[in-house]
């Protein structure tokens, strides 16, 4: 490993080390580190099918397919710490259009990304599928 990487991986409070998971997103950290391409335009793609978060009304769980596709600028979301962010929402009680803005306005917090889209499909409810798309500088989509 070279030195730069270990210098900039030593910022990272989760990554190789034991960590809680957090009931509340509040709660729960986001970190990043240095890209390591920032000349290049590329994309990044995050994807789980294990999100759920509680209905704020009648606090039965939502489950969700989360992806999250975004072009780094300066900085990169590291994943340990993305997981746990989002395992905090899992006793959240949040609206599903809530969620997907939240993600994306800490996210955006976190690594100021070139562009950024979060798009959450969330289990059917009353044989309603509900999916939200939420975009950060989208006159910045990657073609």
């Amino acid at each position: 490993m070279s030195d730069s990487t270990q210098t900039s991986n030593a910022a990272l409070s989760m990554l190789g080390k034991h960590s809680d998971f957090h009931t509340n997103p509040d709660d729960a950290k986001l970190e990043a580190f240095p890209n390591r391409s920032p000349q290049r335009a590329y994309r990044i793609v995050l994807d789980t099918h294990e999100f759920s978060s509680l209905c704020p009304v009648t606090g039965q769980p939502d489950s969700c397919h989360l992806t999250i596709t975004y072009c780094p600028a300066a900085s990169i979301v590291e994943t340990k710490s993305l997981k746990y962010y989002l395992a905090s929402f899992r006793n959240y009680p949040s609206f599903n259009e809530q969620i997907v803005n939240r993600i994306l306005d800490d996210l955006i917090a976190t690594i100021d990304p070139a562009w950024m889209r979060v798009e959450g499909r969330f289990g059917a409810r009353g044989g309603i599928q509900l999916s939200c798309i939420a975009e950060h500088q989208p006159e910045n989509t990657p073609a």
